[in-house]
């Protein structure tokens, strides 16, 4: 009795889960790559994605004409994607394995092309230039060569890498221009890498990027100079230090174009000398001049500078200029020299307010209405 007891006790169970045993059979994982291998016409901009069913991923390469592409897992391991964009018109070799319950394993490898597209992009303009030394106020300023459509796409390719953390935004000015700056004046002393990832964003219709840029450059020490149109001086700091005051004369204000604007200047560029034209006059006109100016530093495109001249006898009592800011030929010199593109030039005490599209005016606006400027803010454009 004890045997049969022990017999029905084995055979019950056994026929019971039958089924069961059957239903929880191990699958092999199975992976799938978008694009679709063999694709000759693949979109770009949807970049590249591998993902696996009844397992995890183990191992995904990923080639661009022999270029590794960059890409990332999901915290399950169950997906792969490429951290940015494709390179149009481009071959890509993608390998992957995956493991999945009780060892097993899946191997697979895909090719596929990207579509050429049927607009080239135009060139693309970004300043400041690669391994420069720049002042702290010093925006990047990327201009395309066509206008760009999907602007949200476009910003979020736009990568801004600093030793020091920075808390930055992009603003767009215009269709074919957008300008980041950080919410106070850069750290000085530190290195900057800003790359367009823009290889395979949609641009406009059949227009994508075609490649990545990068420029690497320096913020420099910290010169910000202030200038009292009123006392008629102008006082150069460097990280916070007085190193220069200068006798100045400004802008004599008898008409808009003549006064010298108000506001957070940035300096753009210079030359030694600079041709300058009355703006709208023909010689022989009255306030017609046509003039090579010494040491000239460009604070706006409303044709201001700071620059040499030798009118002794205004610099510190009068504003007699075109609206220019000038100063004794020896100092102005001096501030020629040390000046670099994107150092402040803030000047006070005139009626006329620059203005933030007026050359690297930027610092003109608010943080808060800075922002709003940018694509994925979602507000209106400000342009």
């Amino acid at each position: 009795m004890r045997r049969l007891a022990c017999l029905l006790t084995v055979l019950l169970p056994v026929a019971g889960c039958t089924s069961v045993t059957a239903s929880t059979e191990a699958r092999p994982p199975v992976i799938t790559i978008s694009p679709k291998p063999d694709e000759t016409t693949a979109n770009p901009d949807r970049g590249l994605t591998v993902r696996v069913r009844n397992g995890t991923l183990t191992s995904v390469s990923a080639f661009a004409a022999q270029q590794p592409v960059v890409g990332s897992y999901n915290p399950a391991h169950t997906i792969w994607t490429s951290d940015w964009t494709l390179i149009p018109a481009t071959v890509y070799v993608v390998n992957a394995t995956a493991t999945g319950a009780g060892g097993l394993v899946t191997r697979t490898a895909a090719r596929f092309r990207t579509l050429r597209p049927s607009h080239p992009p135009g060139a693309v303009v970004i300043s400041p230039r690669p391994k420069e030394t720049v002042g702290v106020g010093m925006p990047i300023i990327v201009d395309f060569g066509t206008p760009i459509v999907d602007r949200v796409a476009v910003e979020r390719a736009l990568e801004v890498r600093t030793d020091t953390p920075v808390e930055g935004a992009w603003r767009w000015f215009s269709p074919t221009q957008v300008v980041y700056r950080p919410r106070t004046f850069w750290a000085p002393r530190q290195r900057v890498v800003f790359t367009a990832h823009l290889a395979g964003i949609r641009l406009a219709p059949g227009t994508y990027g075609t490649a990545d840029r990068t420029v690497e450059f320096t913020i420099g020490r910290k010169m910000v100079s202030t200038v009292d149109t009123i006392t008629h001086r102008m006082v150069v700091r460097r990280h916070g230090r007085i190193v220069q005051r200068m006798a100045i004369s400004a802008g004599k204000a008898t008409t808009r174009e003549y006064t010298t604007t108000s506001g957070v200047h940035l300096t753009m560029d210079k030359g030694n000398p600079v041709r300058m034209l009355s703006p709208g006059r023909m010689p022989g006109e009255p306030g017609y001049y046509d003039l090579l100016i010494n040491y000239a530093v460009r604070i706006s495109n409303s044709g201001e500078y700071v620059h040499a001249l030798n009118n002794l006898w205004a610099q510190g009592r009068r504003n007699v200029s075109h609206g220019c800011v000038n100063a004794r030929p020896d100092q102005a010199a001096w501030f020629y020299t040390n000046a670099l593109r994107g150092d402040p030039v803030v000047i006070t005490g005139t009626e006329r307010t620059l203005e933030p599209e007026n050359g690297w005016g930027y610092w003109q606006l608010p943080w808060a209405e800075w922002r709003k400027g940018s694509a994925l803010s979602g507000a209106a454009p400000y342009y």
